[in-house]
């Protein structure tokens, strides 16, 4: 083969597949396809990640038979590329672009352990040195965890324990928030740093729930000696939800037992909750006064800069292209939990492939509907007084009133100037909904604030930003 003819081929089906699929669906699921080599009629393609390639094989499986049989004939094979964190994994097909096997799932799927493995994680007891697999995810890492005023200090505190695990005063590192704000992939992207740098520590994630149920089998077969002796070999131990050891009196004692040697050790200890250590009911005093020894980090509602900025990397890492607008409208809406923000970035995608559709914030509106409680559909005299309302901390009534008190004149200036460029409405209409004012009060607003435009840049920032919530149907509430 004629070096670099994977890549020639490629862009041949390229532009086949382009005359067959609407633009939005190219751009997404063909554009970050990279080929990666040519060799006897196989060409091997790489995809961003694991759902893509189902994605293709779902949807797209006749499009590219079709395409590749044309470019290379009817004995043509493609084969997938999925990179993982450290290592590509591939999948094979023959020209039909079937399934994969079985086995070329369990490639695909990483880190994945065998089940007896969690459950009896001992089989070499005593105090000769092991490795012990991390049971981590590799796709979690401090570069992919975006950095915000919402956990500065707790990923600055997971570099400082990666850096210098045991050794810092940060031991236990005691990470807690509401769930989906990134505590589980802190953790893991902790204990993959330390791997990277440290080949001889032995690093281990456990859920609470598994380190619970590895503890019950331990009894039923009277090893639980084996138990201990096992985790006291980790160097670096990290236990993801602690608060569901609350009233398990049995298992918080042996836990107790662990932590305490492994303290005493040196070793590192990295826990995460939902609450804070001193909010934490059924737990022995003694292992919440543990807790509380280092630092305790909490993780908070992410601003909207730091949303925008987990859902671009999201996109970016994925290989997804959505307009700008969209992904603000998104980030504006989905407030609290990040798992939530790339749950509706996935249906999104999911929803203009398979219905065939752009795109656009007609689109985003429909799917965070499933997400989200309140989206406005259309500009309103009503959302408009709303949005201005709960930016000047004043009340609808209020600006309805004949009251001449300063910010709230300003709140209804602005509204009726906001009302007579957002929407179709007459002077007259406007005016009557802001308390029965005639059309030259509306038209004195209007210039009042066109004036204050020209001539303030300050409050030309604070109208933009109203004006961008309104045109995104979004509230504070």
């Amino acid at each position: 083969m004629v070096e670099n003819d994977h890549i020639t081929v490629w862009n041949s089906c390229l532009q086949t597949i382009q005359k067959q699929v609407n633009p939005q669906s190219y751009r997404t699921w063909f554009v970050p396809i990279k080929p990666v080599r040519l060799e006897e009629m196989v060409l091997t393609i790489q995809v961003p990640n694991k759902f893509f390639y189902e994605w293709l094989e779902e949807h797209y499986v006749g499009v590219l038979k079709k395409t590749l049989r044309q470019e290379l004939g009817e004995k043509a094979k493609l084969e997938y590329l999925v990179p993982r964190a450290n290592e590509n994994s591939s999948v094979g097909g023959n020209a039909q672009v079937t399934k994969a096997s079985s086995r070329d799932h369990q490639e695909m799927a990483g880190q994945q352990f065998p089940a007896e493995q969690i459950k009896n994680p001992f089989v070499i007891p005593g105090i000769k040195k092991i490795r012990i697999p991390s049971q981590l995810n590799e796709n979690y890492t401090l570069d992919n965890f975006i950095e915000g005023e919402c956990n500065r200090l707790a990923r600055s505190a997971g570099i400082a324990v990666a850096k210098r695990p045991g050794e810092t005063a940060f031991n236990p590192l005691f990470v807690f928030g509401s769930v989906g704000l990134g505590k589980t992939h802190l953790a893991h992207a902790i204990g993959n740093e330390v791997r990277k740098r440290f080949d001889d520590k032995n690093v281990l994630y456990v859920s609470s729930d598994v380190f619970t149920n590895q503890f019950i089998e331990a009894l039923k077969n009277n090893a639980v000696q084996d138990f201990v002796n096992f985790y006291q070999l980790v160097d670096v131990l990290i236990i993801d939800d602690i608060q569901f050891l609350s009233n398990k009196t049995r298992t918080q004692e042996i836990f107790f037992h662990i932590f305490n040697h492994l303290h005493q050790n040196g070793k590192q200890l990295i826990l995460t909750s939902d609450r804070p250590p001193k909010e934490l009911e059924g737990m022995e005093e003694r292992l919440i006064s543990r807790f509380k020894w280092g630092l305790s980090a909490d993780l908070q509602t992410p601003d909207l800069e730091t949303r925008m900025a987990i859902l671009e990397k999201k996109m970016n890492a994925e290989g997804i292209e959505i307009p700008y607008h969209v992904a603000e409208f998104i980030s504006f809406n989905v407030k609290s939990n990040i798992r939530e923000l790339e749950g509706v970035l996935i249906s999104l995608l999911a929803q203009a492939a398979l219905n065939n559709r752009d795109i656009d914030l007609d689109l985003a509106r429909d799917v965070l509907r499933h997400f989200v409680l309140s989206i406005s559909k259309e500009i309103t005299l009503d959302f408009i007084q709303k949005v201005v309302a709960e930016h000047f901390d004043v009340t609808q009534e209020e600006m309805r009133d004949k009251t001449r008190k300063r910010n709230i004149v300003m709140a209804r200036q602005l509204s009726m100037y906001l009302a007579k460029n957002l929407t179709n409405q007459s002077l007259k209409v406007i005016g009557e909904y802001f308390g029965g004012r005639d059309h030259s009060t509306v038209i004195h607003s209007c210039k009042a604030v066109q004036d204050l435009l020209e001539s303030d840049q300050a409050f030309q920032g604070r109208v933009q930003d109203i004006e961008k919530k309104i045109k995104l149907g979004v509230t504070e509430g």
